[in-house]
């Protein structure tokens, strides 16, 4: 158990990280996700490629760009000196921020498309009703696109512990404080300390079929129930 302590520290900060990102980036991705879906702006195509953006770059421009943003020079670095510090870069903040962009379009798209299918008839309905258009989003929008929501939340989260290049990038990989999962296999392969690196890649394995059976199930859910 002792020589399985030093597992649990990226572990445990990659849980941190993960959760913390997907409750970012419901917060960001679902009002943003609404106004794409609702939108008829002619230019709401051009917002949904930059949001998407993320998932064609190769993840070494995607993080040297964050890195910038995060940097002494950047917002981040502004940001930062508020309390003291010079740069958001190599910090958990900092992996959070990475990791909500990173993760934007893989958490958007589904909740765009559940947004999209609910079509306009329950939204006209509540509106006779006199709901007022929060309402509405509130109380028939919002729980019509739960599938897609919880699709979002769990794809983000997924995407978040498995993201390697754009963490290794903003964050290094500092022991217990932005040493996650990814990049501490990246380093026992490297010290060649196989035991260690296996451990953990056979942990994100499960973890990953654990994700794909529970994206299946909630599909066969709420195909079922009609929703």
């Amino acid at each position: 158990m002792d020589q399985l302590q030093p597992l649990w520290s990226p572990v445990r900060l990659t849980l941190e990280l993960a959760s913390v990102a997907t409750l970012c980036l419901l917060v960001v991705a679902t009002p943003l996700a609404w106004w794409l879906a609702r939108s008829r702006a002619k230019w709401k195509e051009v917002v949904a490629t930059i949001v998407s953006l993320p998932m064609v770059l190769p993840a070494t421009v995607l993080g040297f760009y964050i890195l910038i943003l995060l940097g002494p020079d950047g917002p981040g670095g502004a940001l930062a000196n508020l309390w003291g510090a010079r740069t958001l870069a190599f910090t958990f903040t900092g992996l959070v921020i990475g990791s909500v962009i990173s993760a934007l379009p893989t958490v958007v798209q589904p909740i765009r498309n559940a947004f999209a299918a609910i079509g306009d008839r329950p939204l006209e309905a509540a509106a006779t009703l006199r709901a007022s258009p929060w309402q509405a989003f509130w109380r028939v929008a919002l729980p019509l696109a739960s599938p897609g929501l919880l699709s979002g939340a769990v794809l983000g989260f997924s995407h978040t512990v498995g993201n390697f290049g754009v963490v290794l990038m903003i964050g290094g990989n500092i022991p217990g404080r932005t040493r996650v999962m990814s990049t501490a296999i990246f380093d026992y392969v490297e010290s060649m300390q196989w035991r260690e690196a296996n451990i953990l890649a056979g942990g994100m394995v499960v973890f990953a079929f654990c994700v794909i059976l529970s994206m299946i199930l909630i599909q066969k859910r709420f195909e079922g129930s009609g929703l």
